[in-house]
């Protein structure tokens, strides 16, 4: 870990960063509900409607009075007069009402007629012509779905801010409602540097590799809700990495750079970005494993960010900075990874003091969870990300797990299951 001047806790990096960033989405659009998915609502969408608007069956069965079942029993039936069917979608200002010994067919979702104050089940009465035995009693507002129980006219159904999910949509599509108020897409600029790298598509050249962070990244973006303004492949000098960096301020709510923040000859990134304003680079080396090199610079209250050239880091420097960012900016909450917890197949051993994000595969045998840890563990090495499904944070204070202990994973594929 020498090199670097100080390496920051991530914990204190996060608190610099939410300190020092000022810009902030704020400006809306309004799009249809049915494109809002991901969005994030600009204001509380309340109910405009109570939702059941009326009292309604739970159930298939028999609308009654509940006072007429006491007693009912396989063993001693009570007998009802039948004296309608409601199906679902009749108006209930058109039904008949119920009075002593008297029931009602209904069936689920349909009005509960006035009079009636339960549904007895289906399966709990028997029908004939126009009677019916009722086999077990019921409590007043049994199987009944009241007024306003899910929804109450007025209440708050989705809060400003959130994230909008599928259940979101059908919650407000539950009121008739055809759009909504939403902040507009974050804007990210992708710069990538480094004269070996080759965009995807080109033709292979002895000494060059594919970029693979900017597609990668490109995705992670748009994953967060992000909208991608490509700046390409910036060449090892510090003026031309100075003017995407420039541009991408300009036209953009944050800027995301790749490679050149180490401390090699051609890592010019905090150099570049200290030429542009203060307070610049306010983190420049991270005590964790991967991702080490990671920075973050600051310009007028808008982030940089610097991530490493290779993949892995790339990815890890992009989780757990460049996602909570967004989320900082917009004021929506971060949706947690999936988190499961099974026993190591072997030792996990890392430095005191440093944060390590360890690539492990997650398999269920049975009823019991196996997590290995990968044998590569090369920040360069993207297997590690497509052959593991999950990610064991070891944080600063351990200096690792032992076999056989049961530890936390966030999952980001599936499970194996043999």
């Amino acid at each position: 870990m020498a090199g670097f001047q100080e390496l920051t806790p991530l914990d204190t990096a996060l608190q610099r960063l939410r300190a020092t960033i000022t810009h902030r989405i704020t400006e809306t659009e309004t799009v249809r509900l049915e494109s809002s998915l991901g969005r994030i609502l600009a204001e509380d969408v309340t109910a405009r409607i109570s939702v059941p608007e009326f009292d309604r069956s739970a159930v298939d069965g028999y609308a009654v009075i509940a006072e007429d079942t006491y007693g009912a029993a396989p063993q001693n039936p009570i007998v009802l007069k039948l004296v309608t069917t409601i199906e679902p979608g009749a108006s209930p200002l058109e039904l008949s009402t119920i009075r002593r010994g008297e029931a009602a067919k209904i069936m689920t979702g349909a009005p509960i007629p006035r009079g009636a104050n339960a549904v007895v089940m289906a399966e709990h009465a028997k029908q004939t012509n126009n009677k019916v035995e009722i086999t077990r009693q019921v409590a007043e507002l049994q199987n009944v779905s009241r007024r306003g129980e899910d929804y109450a006219e007025g209440e708050i159904i989705v809060k400003r801010g959130t994230m909008i999910r599928p259940w979101h949509i059908a919650a407000i599509a539950e009121q008739n409602i055809t759009t909504v108020k939403v902040l507009r897409k974050p804007t990210a600029a992708l710069i990538t540097t480094g004269t070996e790298l080759a965009p995807l598509g080109s033709e292979k050249m002895p000494g060059k590799i594919i970029d693979t962070n900017r597609p990668m990244l490109k995705a992670l973006l748009e994953e967060a809700g992000a909208e991608v303004v490509d700046l390409g492949n910036a060449p090892d000098s510090v003026e031309e990495i100075r003017e995407r960096i420039r541009t991408g301020l300009s036209t953009s709510d944050l800027v995301i750079i790749t490679g050149g923040t180490s401390l090699g000859e051609s890592d010019l990134v905090p150099e570049a970005i200290n030429t542009l304003g203060e307070p610049g680079v306010i983190v420049h080396g991270l005590r964790i494993r991967p991702a080490k090199p990671t920075g973050i610079g600051i310009i007028n209250g808008k982030p940089i960010f610097m991530l490493s050239g290779f993949p892995v880091s790339s990815y890890i420097g992009f989780k757990i900075l460049v996602k909570p960012c967004i989320s900082l900016m917009t004021g929506a909450k971060e949706v947690p990874p999936p988190i499961v917890r099974g026993r190591l197949t072997r030792r996990v051993a890392k430095p005191a003091g440093i944060r390590a994000y360890v690539r492990v595969k997650v398999i269920r045998t049975g009823e019991a969870i196996m997590v290995e840890p990968l044998m590569l563990t090369g920040s360069g090495l993207l297997s590690t990300l497509t052959k593991g499904n999950a990610i064991l944070e070891v944080p600063e204070m351990l200096e690792g797990y032992d076999e056989g202990e049961m530890v936390e994973v966030a999952l980001t594929q599936p499970l194996e299951e043999t």
